[in-house]
């Protein structure tokens, strides 16, 4: 994976043209403060890595997104919805906003075309035949087609995680969001999911990923965030942020990455 994506030159955004909005968000766990005053705008078709040390806040941030996590002061904004208590705003956002976990979360006892078929079926209310012909397709698009009949726990890890994205492109979102999807499995499975996210980034698609994968966050990233202790310590453009970042945090994360790798 060395070769980068071309970037057309940035335009500056306008207020309405952020398809996700987030200003001043605060969360807690009990008394842990786990996200402090965090603003974070992004386009649409832009492609965010977010890295930082484990417990920095970065699964929570994604995680709040769609509401998955509730935050307690700040608000967020997408795709002109604010997520608050109200449950029809909540499940407007997550018809139009995919998740990918690191642990799949494929239900074991179904096949893989049934995972994909179920949420469009209950939640887009389509119909069987449409929902199949949707399957179908992103199947092939991550390829694991020959796969579609299979039980998740006859897949390899890989292959689980490929039906997870292929499941999440089902419900056709405007935006994906990847909490560390590549952390769990063995390295040698590792490209062959993150070539299927590299493929959804050149198709434009939005995208906030949290992953310590720098190759992939220096070939598909308009900017990479890192976090620590529970706030956005810097944004850069990729260039900037591995050859020159401004924080002497990241610095020091950036050190230790490139010993462990």
């Amino acid at each position: 994976m060395t070769d980068t994506i071309e970037k057309p030159a940035e335009a500056e955004a306008k207020e309405g043209d952020y398809i996700i909005s987030i200003d001043n968000l605060n969360k807690w766990y009990d008394e842990f403060h786990v996200l402090t005053d965090v603003n974070l705008k992004v386009a649409q078709g832009e492609k965010i890595v977010i890295c930082g040390p484990s417990g920095s806040g970065k699964s929570t941030l994604i995680r709040c997104i769609n509401r998955l996590e509730k935050h307690q002061k700040g608000s967020i904004n997408v795709m002109g919805h604010e997520l608050t208590e109200n449950t029809k705003d909540v499940s407007a956002i997550r018809r139009e906003v995919g998740m990918v976990f690191q642990s799949f979360n494929l239900f074991p006892h179904l096949t893989i075309l049934q995972n994909l078929t179920l949420a469009p079926i209950w939640l887009r209310k389509i119909s069987q035949k449409e929902a199949d012909k949707l399957a179908w397709k992103y199947l092939k698009r991550v390829n694991i087609a020959e796969h579609a009949y299979k039980f998740p726990s006859q897949l390899s890890g890989g292959q689980q995680q490929r039906a997870a994205i292929a499941r999440s492109l089902c419900m056709q979102p405007k935006i994906m969001l990847f909490d560390e999807p590549t952390s769990a499995l063995d390295p040698e499975m590792v490209n062959e999911v993150l070539d299927v996210m590299v493929t959804l980034a050149e198709e434009g698609m939005t995208m906030l990923c949290v992953t310590h994968e720098m190759g992939f966050a220096r070939r598909v990233a308009d900017h990479v965030i890192f976090m620590d202790e529970g706030r956005i310590v810097e944004r850069q453009v990729p260039e900037k942020f591995f050859s020159n970042p401004e924080n002497d945090r990241t610095r020091e994360f950036l050190k230790q990455i490139h010993a462990i790798s």
